[in-house]
């Protein structure tokens, strides 16, 4: 099981991240833009880069829904291999079945 302050330090962020996405997405199609004057690009990285750093996209962990691991995470089940390996072995995962032959 993860610490308790990692997962919910993500959490934290991925709010951050929901409430400020349309922000960055206009201040960077600002910057972008390659046909705006140059001062005004630049005021608008000034701005970017005077938002929270947790607002960023990127800051964004994976993280197991069961037990909050980080690595080998599954993305498409939002789950680690050793959360899946037991819910499937156990049967509580729909379509995974432990294989034999």
């Amino acid at each position: 099981m993860a610490k308790t302050s990692a997962v919910e330090k993500n959490k934290r962020r991925r709010k951050l991240v929901a409430g400020q996405a349309s922000k960055r997405a206009a201040l960077k199609a600002i910057i972008m833009n390659q046909s705006l004057p140059i001062e005004e690009r630049f005021k608008a990285t000034i701005k970017l880069a005077e938002l929270p750093r947790d607002g960023s996209k990127t800051r964004i962990r994976n993280r197991c829904e069961v037990t909050g691991r980080p690595r080998a995470y599954y993305r498409k089940l939002r789950m680690s291999r050793i959360a899946l390996r037991e819910l499937g072995n156990s049967g509580r995962v729909p379509g995974i079945v432990k294989s034999s032959w």
